[in-house]
C-alpha cells in the first residue's frame, strides 16, 4: 500500500508595507503586521506625488527627545534642516502651504497653514507640542480654530490622522521628523477636510 502523500501547506506570502507604499486598488493596504485594513479618509492624497515629495525630505539620524540635552539640540538642527529642504521643495513646485517655528527649547511649535480651494485660500493657526517620548511616538497636530467643526478631529483641535500614519511613523522612527509629519499627516488631512468644510459653510471666516 502506497503511503498517502502529505498535503503541502500553502504558505501565505505577506507583503509588509514599505515606508512609502500605496494602498491597493481595492482600498486596502497591507499594514506592518501583515493584516489588511480599509483606508480611511485622507489616504486618497497619499498619491505618487505626495510620496515622491516625502522621499526628498532628508531622513533624520539623531535619536533624541526633549529631555536628552545636547543630543536634543543636535536633533533640532536636523529637524530644521529637513524643514528647510521641504519648504524649498514646495516653493520650487509652487506649493508653499505652511510656516512653522519653535520656541527656544524646541518643544512647542506654532505657525500657519493654508489650503486653496476653488481659488480661495483658507488659512488656519497650526500648533503642536513635542512629547517626551518623541521621536518614538509622533506629536499631535492641532488646528485649534477648527475645533468642533469636523468629526475628523479630537477635542482641542487635534486632527484625526489616517490609521496608517502611526504604524508608518513607528516603522520609520527616528528617521521621520516634523517635515515628514506635515507632509504625510497634515497635508492629506487638509486636502480631504477643507473642501468639505467649505461646502458646509463653516470656515468662511478663514478665507483670505
Amino acid at each position: 500500500v502506497l503511503p498517502t502523500p502529505k498535503k503541502k501547506n500553502k504558505k501565505t506570502r505577506r507583503t509588509h508595507c514599505s515606508p512609502f507604499s500605496l494602498p491597493t486598488p481595492n482600498g486596502e493596504c497591507r499594514c506592518p503586521r501583515g493584516s489588511t485594513a480599509k483606508r480611511s479618509v485622507g489616504m486618497d492624497t497619499w498619491d505618487s506625488s505626495t510620496l515622491a515629495t516625502v522621499k526628498k525630505i532628508p531622513l533624520l539620524t539623531v535619536k533624541a527627545g526633549p529631555r536628552d540635552g545636547d543630543a536634543w539640540v543636535s536633533r533640532l538642527k536636523e529637524e530644521y534642516q529637513a524643514l528647510i529642504g521641504y519648504v524649498q521643495s514646495n516653493k520650487a513646485n509652487d506649493n508653499d502651504w505652511f510656516t512653522i517655528a519653535s520656541n527656544k527649547e524646541g518643544t512647542k511649535w506654532s505657525g500657519k497653514c493654508w489650503y486653496v480651494h476653488e481659488l480661495i485660500r483658507y488659512e488656519f493657526d497650526l500648533q503642536f507640542e513635542v512629547p517626551v517620548t518623541y521621536p518614538a511616538t509622533p506629536f499631535e497636530i492641532e488646528l485649534p480654530e477648527l475645533d468642533g467643526k469636523t468629526a475628523k478631529m479630537y477635542r482641542g483641535g487635534k486632527i484625526c490622522l489616517t490609521i496608517h500614519f502611526k504604524p508608518l511613523w513607528a516603522k520609520n522612527a527616528p528617521h521621520f521628523g516634523v517635515a515628514h509629519a506635515l507632509c504625510l499627516g497634515l497635508a492629506p488631512w487638509m486636502a480631504a477636510e477643507v473642501p468639505s468644510l467649505v461646502e458646509r459653510g463653516v470656515i468662511d471666516q478663514f478665507a483670505k
